[in-house]
């Protein structure tokens, strides 16, 4: 009689082995032909993948002038699995540091995040030419350590550190998500080096080196038949003029704001100056990381551009759009006069103002920077039938002022640009209930309260009254070589208003410099236009300046703004004038020069007023 149990026991056992042997064939097919991982292993034995670095892009100015360019630098690299029988000793008096440096060195690096004994590692970087040949005499003596060639950003000139921007080691989280990058190389961090990075890096190459059984390189492989060269980055130009860049930092110098121009035609940003500032040369080398440190420790944010990060009440500057907006509605004519007995005064509620005469038409009220005319503008159209009520003339005003760039990004080519603040009625209605009203309010009409604009936001204010009615975005990049610039930086915007209401504003701003507050900003043989700003704080006012030339061909407009520089007279109308008369004329008029040398010298401090 045949046993069953033993039949099938003889059967599950067969499907045991052939299972296994199947499970081992799988592992052997992902091992050999799948998985790279042990080809890469037995590759690392026999040959060396060098990485070739591409030269970064270069950047030049408006004219030609070159700005930041490459010099060699040099990194020691190693493989932790090849080092073996290292002199540590000799190798820390070649490199210049402590034994303790070394150790702290590796042990930091192998904590890292993606770690491996098989790749190459950074151990020092950035070392200079002289550093580089002394340890190259010796680097025989150092099995597992290697020389990379790479570039370092150099700057010709001393200025527009915060708009260059800065050149750091990669992130994990940015190695993770980008293919390109690997340990230890380098990206743009801040600035024009961050917004563009993908099109300053360049291209990689990689050189294939053959080594001997000691793991020693003997040459390339197949006479560098598997090489590939690295392609260059592309090259910038900048609309910025360096010159009208570094008078300007010169000219804010010991204070805080920023300074933007732009040319109206193409919104190309001629300079952008955040104060303090620093040189983009302390950034640069070994001493990097020590610079940096102290830069950001600084209370005074020199790290920060303030022309796009910085948020301000416009002040005095933000009445040209609201003069736009009551034209536009048909709220005023040019003609129209409001009264002004030393300010607004609406039953017990008053708004100073400076003495002039009264009643005061459109024009003049620009000139003299009357308060009470645009907060009687504002009264006026709140209380308008062409309006249900307060909440939708709100939302009308407000339409306006996003309609000529504020409330929301430009799209600046800089990284960190601020939005700033426009307030709706859903603002008002959550903080004051139903019942509120245009007096309720009545401080945005002056560019105060919660209306909040980045000093470029101003600036494009000014150049869109240039243009009487359009404007292109800002940005600080005019051509890429062998590429082009975005679609925004070309097509202009409209603003809501037409160009007949901007050529009020235009009047009033020309009687501004002729006869008002901004008699500073006249330049002999060339129309100016301005507006003064003076924008209230809780220590001293911030001065601003708004003003474009010439008047009818405009090829600048500037926006000042100095923290606790005073009436926009004191700081911001002389500051603006100066750059102007630099950019038109390409030079400074004697009288001009002395009173850029004592501007120059004139300090500001920080929340305790100036001297």
């Amino acid at each position: 009689m045949r046993n069953f149990d033993n039949e099938k026991r003889k059967y599950v056992l067969g499907a045991v082995v052939v299972g296994v042997l199947l499970v081992y064939v799988a592992q052997l097919f992902n091992l050999q032909i799948l998985s790279d991982e042990y080809k890469d292993k037995a590759d690392s034995n026999a040959f060396y993948k060098k990485t070739l670095y591409p030269a970064r892009g270069l950047m030049y100015d408006r004219k030609g002038r070159l700005l930041v360019y490459n010099q060699p630098a040099y990194d020691i690299t190693f493989i932790p699995r090849e080092i073996r029988k290292v002199d540590t000793l000799d190798l820390c008096n070649t490199l210049g540091i402590t034994v303790d440096d070394f150790n702290d060195r590796m042990k930091r690096l192998r904590r890292s995040r993606g770690y491996s004994s098989y790749t190459e590692q950074v151990f020092m970087s950035r070392l200079s030419a002289e550093e580089f040949a002394k340890f190259q005499e010796k680097m025989y003596r150092f099995p597992g350590f290697y020389v990379q060639k790479r570039s370092i950003r150099q700057y010709a000139y001393g200025a527009a550190g915060a708009l260059f921007g800065d050149i750091g080691e990669v992130s994990q989280k940015k190695i993770d998500s980008d293919p390109y990058y690997f340990r230890g190389d380098y990206i743009g961090t801040q600035g024009l080096e961050a917004s563009y990075e993908t099109v300053l890096r360049g291209k990689k190459g990689t050189e294939m080196l053959l080594r001997d059984a000691y793991g020693r390189i003997q040459g390339n492989y197949l006479n560098g038949a598997h090489d590939t060269m690295p392609t260059a980055g592309k090259d910038l130009t900048l609309g910025l003029d360096i010159e009208l860049q570094a008078l300007g930092e010169e000219l804010m110098k010991d204070k805080i704001g920023s300074i933007v121009a732009i040319e109206p035609s193409t919104g190309e940003i001629l300079c952008i100056v955040s104060a303090p500032t620093y040189d983009p040369r302390l950034l640069v080398g070994r001493q990097r990381g020590e610079n940096h440190k102290k830069l950001s420790q600084d209370k005074r944010k020199p790290l920060m551009n303030r022309a796009v990060m910085g948020t301000y009440p416009p002040g005095s500057t933000f009445k040209t759009s609201q003069a736009l907006t009551f034209l536009q509605e048909g709220i005023i004519t040019p003609e129209t006069s409001f009264p002004c007995s030393g300010g607004f005064r609406f039953n017990k509620f008053k708004l100073g103002c400076h003495a002039h005469y009264s009643p005061i038409p459109l024009a003049p009220a620009i000139a003299t920077s009357c308060n009470a005319y645009f907060c009687w503008g504002l009264v006026r159209m709140f209380s308008s039938e062409k309006y249900s009520g307060s909440a939708e003339a709100m939302n009308r005003w407000r339409d306006y002022m996003v309609s000529m760039g504020f409330g929301y990004r430009l799209g600046v080519d800089l990284p960190g640009e601020a939005r700033g603040m426009i307030p709706n009625a859903d603002y008002y209605t959550k903080h004051y209930g139903k019942y509120w009203n245009a007096v309720t309010v009545i401080s945005i009409s002056i560019g105060q309260g919660e209306v909040t604009l980045t000093p470029l936001q101003i600036a494009n204010l000014c150049a869109t009254i240039a243009n009487r009615g359009t404007y292109i975005a800002p940005h600080l990049v005019s051509s890429i070589k062998g590429d082009t610039i975005a679609s925004k930086y070309k097509e202009p915007r409209s603003t809501m208003a037409e160009r007949k209401a901007y050529e009020n504003i235009v009047e009033g701003m020309r009687q501004a410099v002729l006869n008002g507050t901004c008699r500073g900003a006249n330049i002999p043989g060339i129309e100016v236009c301005g507006k003064t700003g003076t924008a209230q704080n809780r220590g001293k006012d911030h001065s601003a300046f708004i003003g474009f030339a010439p008047k009818d061909d405009p090829k600048i407009a500037i926006a000042v703004y100095v923290e606790n520089g005073g009436f926009g007279a004191e700081f911001g109308v002389p500051i603006g004038a100066l750059l102007m008369e630099k950019y038109l004329n390409d030079t400074l008029r004697e009288e001009s020069k002395a009173k850029a040398e004592y501007i120059k010298n004139r300090v500001i401090y920080y929340g305790e007023g100036e001297r």
